[in-house]
């Protein structure tokens, strides 16, 4: 009877081991990412990197008319931003980034940080290399994957259905290739210029307002029937008098 309670309980002991080991081995594989996998859950009040790599993905969630700082510091504007992206995906909207709102983060992207929906070579079909912009070729790759992030956020709420980007990063040299102006955004990777597909030029300069864009021009603007032009510009300017903006 003592042997069999002993074996019994190393049984179970043994048992226990095992499942505990899974659980851990679960949640490691459940919350790793190939681009990038936050450690602690995030809050008003927080700063650092951590933030800052929030920030970029809910940034076109700022709300109608407004643009999210991505400086690092989880303040009053991100918490916001977030419940909005929560609400979005029918997340529980406490504006409180945890393990719930990042698993829907990796769903939403892939191991080079881009949002699945869009890619690098969307963002430039100039050169492989990024450099010969105003900027350096790193920070015009980086000002690219905010827009990208933008961009996802309005494809989402525009029923999920693509967004076609027909121009994105411009070298000088690309630049005066298409007559674009001497201080255009795109040497800057900020820019991107969408065409018609799913929705009209008009429909994507309307919903472009909500998604955390300075720069909005459209139908109505010169040189721009063709096109709805986006981008990060310091100030707010919106022109698509076609469109009602």
């Amino acid at each position: 009877m003592f042997r069999r309670t002993v074996r019994l309980s190393l049984s179970l002991v043994m048992l226990m081991v095992a499942t505990l080991a899974g659980v851990v081995a679960t949640a490691g594989t459940a919350h790793a990412d190939g681009c990038y996998t936050w450690s602690r859950t995030l809050s008003q009040g927080a700063t650092g990197a951590d933030v800052t790599q929030l920030q970029i993905r809910v940034a076109g969630y700022p709300g109608s008319g407004g643009v999210l700082a991505i400086d690092g510091d989880y303040g009053p504007a991100t918490a916001a931003a977030v419940k909005r992206f929560q609400s979005a995906y029918g997340l529980g909207a406490d504006g409180i980034a945890a393990a719930d709102t990042f698993t829907k983060l990796y769903a939403l992207q892939d191991d080079d940080c881009t949002p699945i929906h869009f890619t690098y070579s969307e963002l430039n079909d100039c050169n492989s290399t990024w450099a010969g912009g105003a900027v350096s070729a790193a920070t015009a790759k980086s000002n690219a994957l905010r827009t990208m992030w933008k961009l996802d956020a309005m494809r989402h709420a525009l029923g999920d259905q693509p967004i076609t980007v027909t121009s994105g990063f411009r070298s000088h040299a690309c630049n005066d290739a298409v007559g674009g102006a001497a201080s255009s955004r795109h040497l800057y990777g900020d820019a991107a210029d969408l065409g018609a597909g799913p929705h009209s030029l008009c429909k994507l300069a309307q919903q472009a307002r909500s998604h955390g864009f300075n720069g909005i021009l459209g139908p109505g603007y010169p040189g721009h029937g063709d096109h709805t032009h986006l981008d990060h510009r310091a100030s707010r300017f919106w022109s698509a008098s076609s469109c009602g903006i």
